[in-house]
């Protein structure tokens, strides 16, 4: 006889740490054991789009070049504000302030050149469409370092369902395989684990990078193709049945 743990698959926000012990229970498997591991995934179009956009500035001294970069900074999201971004989707990333020298090969010395300061915010874009539009105001809103975009959708839970489905079905079909090939009828789930993919609620594809971007006359091409979620899944199957004569 050999002792198998059922394990009931939950996420950490849906089950309590408190409960997951409760969620072990003893089976005893008599015949052999299949344990398999398969991955689904599920292509499907995004629905937002996250940029970087920032603001870089110099100044003779620390506090001239915090002063100038607030300032620049303000009209970036004001600018974000009245093209319709909600507050709630404008998060800061970084703000840094650092001394800035140059190499002087005259001299083969470090020469003080001032101060660099730089404030980053994260956005988030529910209308993937205007993302272009958005970038574009950005640069003239006086932003001179963009990144992004990263494509990615709010709610993924009907392809999770989808690619679980999948999941299971090629795995029962592959511990089939087993089982007749060793001479036994049918098979019996013992234990199922999942492990989500994804960052946050969906994995995102990244966008090409646009770093640091002089003003365009025209709006910035972009387009958002596909972007995937899925489940590994590994199951333990049990083969069951009378073994076929001389299989033993």
């Amino acid at each position: 006889m050999r002792n198998v743990l059922i394990l009931l698959a939950a996420s950490a926000a849906a089950l309590p740490l408190g409960n997951l012990a409760a969620a072990e229970v003893g089976i005893a498997a008599t015949g052999p054991v299949v344990e398999l591991t398969v991955y689904e995934s599920i292509d499907i179009a995004p629905d937002t789009a996250t940029v970087g956009a920032g603001v870089t500035t110099e100044a003779a001294s620390a506090s001239e070049a915090m002063r100038q970069n607030s300032a620049a900074m303000q009209k970036v999201i004001a600018r974000l504000k009245t093209l319709g971004i909600a507050e709630k989707d404008i998060q800061t990333a970084g703000i840094n302030l650092n001394a800035n020298y140059e190499y002087d090969q005259a001299t083969s010395r470090q020469v003080f050149r001032g101060y660099r300061a730089s404030n980053t915010v994260s956005v988030i874009l529910r209308k993937i469409d205007d993302t272009g539009k958005v970038l574009d105001a950005l640069v003239e809103a006086g932003a001179n370092d963009l990144s992004g975009p990263y494509f990615s959708i709010e709610n993924d839970t009907e392809a999770k369902i989808l690619a679980r489905k999948r999941a299971v079905e090629r795995a029962q079909a592959q511990a089939r395989d087993y089982a007749k090939m060793l001479g036994y009828s049918d098979i019996r789930v013992l234990t199922i684990n999942e492990a989500l993919e994804g960052r946050g609620p969906m994995e995102s594809k990244r966008g090409s990078d646009f770093g640091f971007l002089q003003a365009m006359s025209t709006e910035a091409p972009v387009q958002p193709g596909m972007v995937s979620t899925g489940v590994a899944l590994s199951i333990s199957f049990e083969l069951v049945g009378n073994p076929a004569a001389g299989s033993k």
